[in-house]
């Protein structure tokens, strides 16, 4: 592994992104979370926040990144081909609420910065590109307006069962997993429902229909 030092500014931010995380717990996402976080790593400190010129907000979404970075190198994407379609988007949601166990204080500060006003176009397009880093690790493929309806939905549940997450005091986070299924199920009968739409779609004649109102059938 190379040293802190030696790293580019990219990569540092990832490097630093998890302990930045772990330090946030108690200092929220401030310079002393970053200088922590520094010290931790073992890098120059006046070297850290040049990695981070957005402040806390460059932090989180670094954070973020380094999730999608775990999810990814954690899954074999033949394995997950074998798999049900819901099961490959509940074990991709679930890897990532395990990668921040323990971290639920952070990551509740991180929530509350990215409702901030400013920070939610910023904080949408997170929640986009991790839903779409999910979907394409799922295998999917689609390139039409399905495409933005998956990731869109995904990004709605995956926003909706984090905030489950921060809040969930059971065991093993089981009502987090109960409600992580109830979205999912509710995902994949909607994803019927508009398929079976297309479908009557597709074989809609506009010719036969306007003909059917200029003469009505007796």
């Amino acid at each position: 592994m190379a040293q802190a030092d030696d790293l580019t500014l990219d990569e540092l931010r990832l490097r630093l992104a998890p302990l930045v995380a772990e330090a946030a717990i108690f200092d929220g996402w401030s310079d002393a979370a970053l200088a922590h976080a520094s010290e931790a790593a073992g890098t120059d400190p006046a070297l850290a926040p040049l990695a981070f010129p957005g402040g806390a907000i460059d932090m989180i979404e670094a954070w973020v990144a380094s999730v999608d970075a775990k999810m990814e190198a954690a899954f074999d994407r033949e394995v997950l081909a074998q798999m049900p379609i819901r099961e490959r988007i509940r074990a991709l949601v679930w890897f990532r609420l395990e990668a921040v166990f323990g971290l639920e204080e952070a990551l509740r500060r991180a929530l509350a910065i990215q409702a901030m006003p400013q920070n939610l176009v910023r904080a949408a397009r997170l929640g986009w590109a991790s839903a779409d880093r999910m979907w394409r690790l799922a295998g999917d493929t689609a390139t039409d307006y399905n495409h933005y309806t998956k990731r869109a939905i995904l990004a709605g549940v995956y926003a909706a069962t984090l905030a489950a997450f921060v809040d969930d005091q059971s065991e093993g986070k089981a009502e987090t997993r109960l409600f992580l299924d109830r979205r999912i199920e509710g995902v994949m009968k909607f994803e019927k429902a508009k398929a079976k739409w297309l479908a009557k779609r597709e074989h809609f004649d506009p010719i036969r229909f306007l003909g059917r109102l200029r003469y009505p059938a007796r």
